[in-house]
């Protein structure tokens, strides 16, 4: 007896922690798939990544990152094709993202309990439950999985919700409606794979802040969302300073470049050329254009030593003999 009642006391005690956030992730769920970041975080667990690093990403181009997320193994980030709100404006934000799928009775059942549990509203339309978890500075990012009919992830109403808790934007991959509407907030814009008339029908929300796929690009809790006209590049939190900060170094190379053609002083290196002296020209030019540097000055010099800094010798591997290659 002793021992039944031992057991009927643990599964007792663990039945809670089983049930509870099976929508939401944990902080714990967060930290596991963001175990490399080591800057500050939110509450819930996502990377906080600074707010001026945001700013700074919206000056970069989606190549000049792609090519720097390519070079450390990262390619599957960039998802194009999409229609906008205002498409000639760019907008970046740390990812909170959600998934939706297909409706299946038994799953709504169980997230309606778990809904009431957390004192949360709209079970029958949980589209309105990631808008609550949104903070400044956020993009909210969701999976809808390519629906466009009945499966408008918002129409106006969400999308002034949106709006009042982020100041950025949202990316769906899915469809919206109200479009005309969603256009008139203020300070607002978002990207989707299509419009419909039609209102949200036989599709669920199944997670909160957990990883996703936006078409072909991974996206992890707090990532830097980048979307410009091109379309919608994805950065990884621990990559996002380097990546913009490389972004940034290869704007100043090309404008310096661009100069260098036009005038004609470039010789035969319109796009290449770049050795220890030119490097030096290019110091000597950001020094006379001063509004043009967007990182750090010792950012900027760290970055100028990495790319004259002399490298060692290649040795051989040939080997030797009739030993195949």
């Amino acid at each position: 007896m002793k021992k039944i009642a031992l057991v009927l006391f643990v599964l007792a005690s663990l039945a809670p922690h089983a049930a509870h956030a099976q929508v939401k992730q944990t902080r714990e769920q967060i930290l596991f798939y963001t175990a490399d970041w080591k800057g500050e975080r939110f509450a819930d667990g996502r990377p906080k990544l600074p707010d001026d690093l945001l700013k700074r990403a919206l000056d970069v181009s989606i190549e000049d990152i792609w090519d720097y997320l390519r070079g450390q193994g990262y390619r599957n980030q960039f998802e194009g094709d999409w229609q906008a709100l205002h498409p000639e404006t760019p907008f970046a934000g740390r990812a909170m993202t959600a998934q939706y799928m297909p409706s299946r009775p038994d799953v709504a059942k169980a997230e309606t309990a778990e809904g009431k549990a957390e004192g949360r509203i709209g079970f029958g339309y949980n589209n309105s439950w990631p808008i609550n978890e949104l903070v400044e500075g956020d993009v909210y990012i969701a999976d809808g999985f390519g629906k466009i009919a009945d499966g408008t992830l918002i129409g106006s109403n969400l999308g002034n919700g949106i709006a009042a808790h982020t100041h950025a934007g949202f990316v769906f991959y899915g469809g919206i409606r109200d479009a005309e509407e969603n256009r008139d907030i203020p300070n607002f814009n978002g990207f989707y794979k299509g419009y419909d008339p039609s209102d949200w029908h036989d599709e669920q929300l199944t997670s909160i802040n957990a990883p996703i796929r936006i078409g072909r690009a991974v996206v992890l809790p707090g990532d830097l969302v980048l979307a410009k006209r091109e379309g919608v590049i994805i950065i990884p939190a621990i990559l996002a300073e380097g990546a913009i900060a490389s972004a940034e170094f290869t704007n100043l190379q090309d404008a310096f470049n661009f100069e260098l053609n036009k005038a004609g002083s470039n010789g035969g290196q319109f796009e290449g050329g770049w050795n220890a002296e030119k490097y030096a020209a290019l110091a000597k030019w950001v020094d006379a254009h001063p509004d043009k540097l967007k990182m750090p000055r010792a950012e900027f010099d760290q970055m100028i030593a990495q790319h004259t800094r002399p490298r060692p010798a290649r040795t051989s591997t040939r080997r030797s003999g009739n030993a195949p290659n």
